[in-house]
């Protein structure tokens, strides 16, 4: 496949967009190589701009679980937006997803619409340590909740030590009150307790995580997040911006049959607008002004758009839950197949899933935490990517994300998907 016009216009937006992208992880930096202009997506297609199409797995990271261009989602956006595109007030819209989102999830009495999954995480941390009165959170190494400041920490030589920033600009403050846990090991976290006693405000996990590829919690390690809470009277923030409304109706709480304390969407929940929310029981949401004393707020929060789109998408999953299974079926399909070609073709390599969540680490070994995920093979993945996308193909371009599975994808889809990966291992 040729990208002369994507090439053209990347060099055209690094003169005016730093590095030419507005996310980094769209510079291809963990692959090398010129990234893909989209000009349209339909479907489980992307068309870029050269004219290629591309099967895609990624999906604009999640949001897109029953397909681009939605026909409901976007008639509901273009009806809307013959009303106006934005108030600065309150619309009738904002309380009917917030009673459906309310109704589809466990353990939710509240919920407070934000514009994205970054400020969803950044407002429940200041609402945990509100309503705690306590400063210090446990975050676990290689679980990302957004680029707020608390959150781009990374641990130091012990799993106690107090974390050191991995971003200038993050101050050596902020970074003080971030510990550092393993993801999948409850001693790590059970260790920062009995060092900071009656210190911690809170937990935020992952409960799937899905920035260092697809890695599902160990058994009983969200039950033993949820026990170290109650003993110590911390919060349990589920960070759900990746999960939420899409391994379940419910998320990983109906899923797993474990509850947080306050849980963070996005992704599906704005039906692929920029949305985030965070909700909770009465006790910890009453926190919030402008009946409580925390602040938080938001211009354009509860846009109308956004609002009509994520209404009209939770909708549907509502009424049609069997895409959850459908989604899972397919994925398991994909799964089988990607197991298949790789081992015919004698590569080392171990694959994680969940649901319609799934990664290929060219790794021997088990990936259950970041360590274990950043031992895998990079150059083979490298290659493996560059291999799918000229098969017409397209995965994260990074070894440390989840792909995401959409409804919209056909058995045939995968068929071809599998046989384009068997065509890339035997170069492999």
């Amino acid at each position: 496949m040729l990208y002369q016009r994507s090439s053209q216009l990347f060099q055209e937006a690094e003169k005016v967009i730093p590095g030419g992208v507005n996310s980094p992880v769209r510079a291809f930096k963990g692959v090398g190589g010129t990234p893909v202009f989209v000009k349209s997506a339909k479907g489980a297609y992307l068309f870029d701009e050269d004219g290629n199409r591309l099967i895609d797995y990624i999906n604009s990271w999640g949001p897109m679980i029953l397909g681009h261009a939605h026909a409901p989602v976007i008639n509901a956006i273009t009806e809307r937006a013959k009303l106006g595109t934005s108030f600065g007030m309150p619309t009738q819209l904002e309380t009917e997803i917030a009673a459906l989102a309310i109704s589809m999830v466990p353990n939710i009495d509240k919920i407070r619409f934000v514009n994205s999954g970054t400020e969803a995480c950044m407002s429940s941390i200041r609402l945990a340590r509100g309503f705690t009165n306590r400063d210090k959170i446990i975050k676990f190494a290689g679980c990302y909740h957004g680029h707020s400041d608390s959150f781009l920490i990374q641990a130091g030589s012990g799993l106690s030590t107090f974390g050191v920033p991995n971003s200038p600009g993050v101050t050596k403050g902020t970074a003080k009150d971030t510990l550092l846990a393993d993801f999948n090991d409850l001693n790590s976290v059970t260790k920062l307790f009995r060092d900071n006693p009656n210190e911690i405000a809170a937990i935020i996990v992952e409960p799937v995580a899905g920035n260092m590829g697809c890695i599902p919690p160990a058994k009983g390690f969200l039950e033993g997040l949820r026990e170290l809470c109650d003993e110590h009277n911390s919060v349990l923030i589920f960070d759900e911006v990746m999960t939420g409304f899409r391994l379940a109706k419910g998320g990983v709480q109906e899923l797993l049959g474990v509850n947080a304390d306050l849980i963070c969407f996005g992704k599906v929940i704005g039906g692929g607008l920029p949305v985030g929310a965070f909700a909770g029981r009465n006790e910890i949401m009453n926190f919030l002004a402008p009946i409580g004393p925390v602040y938080q707020a938001g211009t354009l929060s509860g846009n109308p758009l956004a609002m009509a789109a994520g209404l009209a998408m939770l909708t549907e999953l509502n009424e049609n839950q069997d895409v959850f299974q459908r989604l899972a079926e397919k994925t398991a399909y994909l799964e089988k197949g990607i197991q298949n070609v790789l081992s015919e073709n004698n590569l080392i390599f171990t694959i994680n899933r969940i649901g319609s969540m799934i990664s290929v680490h060219f790794s021997e070994n088990p990936v259950v935490d970041f360590e274990t995920a950043k031992a895998g093979d990079n150059k083979t993945f490298k290659k493996f990517f560059h291999g799918l996308l000229k098969e017409g193909i397209y995965i994260a371009p990074s070894a440390y994300e989840t792909w995401f599975i959409t409804d919209a994808l056909s058995y045939e889809d995968l068929d071809f998907t599998i046989q384009a990966i068997n065509t890339v291992a035997k170069k492999l």
